[in-house]
């Protein structure tokens, strides 16, 4: 099968379906207070942060697989759960790129960091919805 070209007005990239909202905690901070975050927002992850810098990722799928399956008190530091280290893409990779990236590595949900500084997030529901409003 032959794969249709992609001509440059239809390249699409990760800066045009990022959201640019992001929610980030301190690698201290207690689990409960990052699950509380998630659920006053309605998000399903927030980016942890070191000195201010992004060190890695919790997802609610942390909290179910890490904090309930083992037990962890509700008190235990982020950064014994985070998934890290943290996986991202810059917003000028193409969603292709971003889709591949999340594809291999199994995630869900990658941040977009320009010049050490999260801009964004993109998740796998964002490129779905863009592939399905906007086919090549």
């Amino acid at each position: 099968m032959e794969s249709l070209p992609v001509t440059p007005e239809k390249i699409q990239w990760v800066y045009q379906v990022m959201k640019n909202s992001i929610l980030s905690i301190d690698s201290s901070a207690p689990a409960y207070e990052a699950a509380k975050m998630m659920e006053d927002a309605k998000v399903g992850a927030l980016v942890v942060m070191e000195n201010n810098q992004p060190v890695g990722i919790i997802t609610d799928r942390d909290f179910a697989i890490k904090v309930v399956a083992h037990s962890f008190p509700r008190d235990t530091p982020v950064r014994r759960i985070m998934s890290h280290p943290i996986t991202f893409i810059g917003p000028h990779a193409t969603l292709w790129v971003a889709a591949e990236l999340m594809s291999t590595g199994k995630l869900r949900k990658l941040p977009v960091i320009d010049d050490g500084k999260v801009i964004g997030i993109i998740t796998a529901t964002d490129l779905i919805d863009c592939m399905v409003l906007n086919p090549f």
